[in-house]
C-alpha cells in the first residue's frame, strides 16, 4: 500500500533527476553559446555525463530506498517515471542535436515513450494498474548506458543505441499486451 508522505527520501531524489535533466540539456545544445564561451566543447560533455550518472544514480536510489523503507507514495509513482522520461529525453535530445545520435533511433525511442505514456494514462482511467515490468526497466537501464556512452563518445555506443531501440520497441509490445490482456478481462 503506497505511503501517503510526500516529501520522503526517494521522492526528494526523483525531484532531484527531475532539476538536472534540463542541467544536463544545457550543457549539450549550448556548446558554441557565449554562456560557456572558452570552455572546449568536450569539457562541456564531460560535465554533462557527469550530471547523468548521478542523476542515474538517484534513479537506482531512489526505487531502492522506496521498495525497502517502504517509501513508495503515489506521487512517487507518477514522479519516478516523469523523471525518468526528462532525463532520457534531455539526453537524446541533446545528443542527436549535436550530431552523435540516430534521429531515426531517437525517433523511435520518443515514439514508443509517448505512446505507452498514453496507453497507461488510459488504463489508469478504466481503473487498471500497468506497471513497469521488468523488461521496462531493463528498457531504462539500456536507454541510460547508450547516452552515458554516447555522451563519452565511445566507438560502440552507436550499437548500444540500437540494443536500446530494440529492447525499447519490446517493452512497449509488452505493456500493448498486458494494456489488452487486462482490458479484455475488465
Amino acid at each position: 500500500m503506497p505511503s501517503s508522505q510526500i516529501f520522503n527520501i526517494p521522492n526528494i531524489l526523483a525531484f532531484i533527476r527531475l532539476l538536472l535533466a534540463p542541467v544536463m540539456f544545457l550543457f549539450l545544445v549550448n556548446q558554441d553559446a557565449s554562456l560557456f564561451q572558452g570552455i572546449h566543447p568536450s569539457w562541456l560533455n564531460y560535465f554533462a555525463a557527469f550530471i547523468f550518472v548521478v542523476a542515474s544514480a538517484t534513479d537506482f536510489f531512489d526505487g531502492y530506498i522506496a521498495r525497502t523503507f517502504n517509501q513508495i507514495t503515489t506521487m512517487g509513482k507518477i514522479l519516478d517515471p516523469l523523471a525518468d522520461k526528462m532525463l532520457t529525453l534531455a539526453g537524446f535530445l541533446g545528443l542527436m542535436m549535436l550530431g552523435t545520435a540516430s534521429p531515426w533511433a531517437i525517433f523511435l525511442i520518443l515514439t514508443r515513450e509517448l505512446f505507452i505514456t498514453g496507453l497507461r494514462v488510459s488504463a489508469v482511467s478504466q481503473g487498471l494498474d500497468i506497471a513497469a515490468s521488468w523488461m521496462g526497466k531493463v528498457k531504462t537501464v539500456a536507454q541510460m548506458v547508450a547516452i552515458g556512452f554516447l555522451l563519452m563518445q565511445w566507438p560502440g555506443a552507436t550499437l548500444l543505441l540500437w540494443i536500446a531501440v530494440i529492447l525499447t520497441l519490446y517493452s512497449g509490445y509488452e505493456y500493448v499486451r498486458d494494456f489488452f490482456k487486462h482490458t479484455s478481462t475488465h
